[in-house]
C-alpha cells in the first residue's frame, strides 16, 4: 500500500502523530469496503453428500441435489444444494403427492417446490413450498445420519 507523504506543518503535531492517523485512515477505508463488498465465494460451500431424517421426512443429499420421501410424497432438490457463511440455502425441486389404496397406472404429477433451509451443526430446518399458489407444505427437523421411520399411505 503507498501513503502519500505528507510533511506535518507546526499544527499538525509530529512524523509519528500523521503516520498514525494515515494508517488509521487507511484501515478504516479497508474495512469499509470489505462490509460492502458482496460475500466471498469462500463462505459459500456445497452441503456434504448424506442422509438426514425426522419426523415424517427422510433426505438423501447428493453432489448434484437431494431425494426426498415423506410419509404420503416425495421429493427432489434439484440442484446442488449450496450453504452460505450461516449454513442458510434455498434451492428449487419438486414435491410428488402420494395416496393411499390401489395404484393408479402411471406416477401422480410432479409439482414444483421450493426448499428454504439452514444447517446448524447437525440439525436442518427445512421448509417445503409449494410454488403453485405459494403454499407453505412442512416444516421439518432434520438431524444429520438419522435414518427416520416412515410411515406410507400406500
Amino acid at each position: 500500500m503507498n501513503i502519500p507523504t505528507v510533511r506535518p506543518s507546526k499544527s499538525m503535531g509530529s512524523w509519528k502523530t500523521v503516520t498514525v492517523a494515515l494508517l488509521a485512515l487507511c484501515s478504516a477505508s479497508v474495512q469499509a469496503a470489505r462490509a460492502c463488498s458482496p460475500p466471498a465465494v469462500a463462505e459459500r460451500r456445497s452441503m456434504a453428500p448424506g442422509l438426514w431424517g425426522g419426523d415424517h421426512v427422510q433426505m438423501v443429499v447428493s453432489r448434484v441435489g437431494a431425494r426426498l420421501e415423506y410419509d404420503c410424497a416425495d421429493g427432489t432438490i434439484d440442484q446442488p444444494i449450496i450453504l452460505d457463511a450461516k449454513g442458510r440455502f434455498t434451492a428449487k425441486g419438486s414435491y410428488t403427492p402420494e395416496r393411499g389404496g390401489p395404484r393408479r397406472n402411471g406416477r401422480a404429477v410432479a409439482a414444483p417446490a421450493g426448499y428454504v433451509g439452514q444447517v446448524t451443526a447437525g440439525t436442518m430446518t427445512l421448509i417445503l413450498t409449494l410454488e403453485k399458489g405459494k403454499q407453505q407444505a412442512g416444516v421439518f427437523t432434520l438431524t444429520r445420519d438419522h435414518d427416520s421411520l416412515l410411515t406410507k399411505c400406500r
